[in-house]
């Protein structure tokens, strides 16, 4: 079975390629999604694209709806999402793109460290499982896909 996983949130940490190397590793037949996690472009692509706005505002709105087709188009054409909150940052577009996914009726799986559990309790109440780790999100998609349990020991 081959799905599709869009990896959604934070992009200063090595998490996705965490998330792909073990899904690799373990023989899992996934296709990942995910935004553009080149900052600066992603910031800039409404003004490279459709030309420069004199209003930071309006360079912004432009970037976000050249962004949202991206997104938008892969969060829906995605089997799971996966949302990472970072530790650093305010984390608005992940936020949103959780909220998204529950309203589409995407299985949600949420990610961040347990000093995050209030702030996103109405998040994690949407998702069907809170990992604190990429290599617990490796553990549930393989079990989800193939009935694998993790070979090494839980604590």
């Amino acid at each position: 079975m081959s799905w599709t996983v869009y990896l959604s949130g934070e992009i200063h940490t090595d998490w996705r390629e965490r998330i792909e190397r073990g899904c690799a590793d373990a023989g899992l037949e996934l296709t990942f999604y995910g935004p553009v996690t080149d900052h600066a472009a992603s910031d800039d692509c409404g003004v490279a694209i459709l030309g420069p706005e004199g209003k930071p505002f309006w360079k912004d709105h432009l970037g976000a709806g050249v962004n949202a087709i991206r997104t938008r188009s892969l969060l829906e054409a995605s089997d799971v999402v996966v949302v990472r909150f970072g530790e650093q940052y305010r984390q608005w577009i992940a936020a949103f793109d959780a909220g998204y996914a529950a309203a589409l009726g995407k299985p949600l799986i949420t990610l961040h460290p347990e000093e995050h559990d209030h702030a996103l309790k109405e998040v994690d109440r949407a998702a069907l499982v809170v990992a604190r780790e990429p290599e617990q999100v490796v553990d549930v998609l393989r079990y989800v896909l193939d009935g694998t349990l993790p070979a090494r020991p839980q604590a």
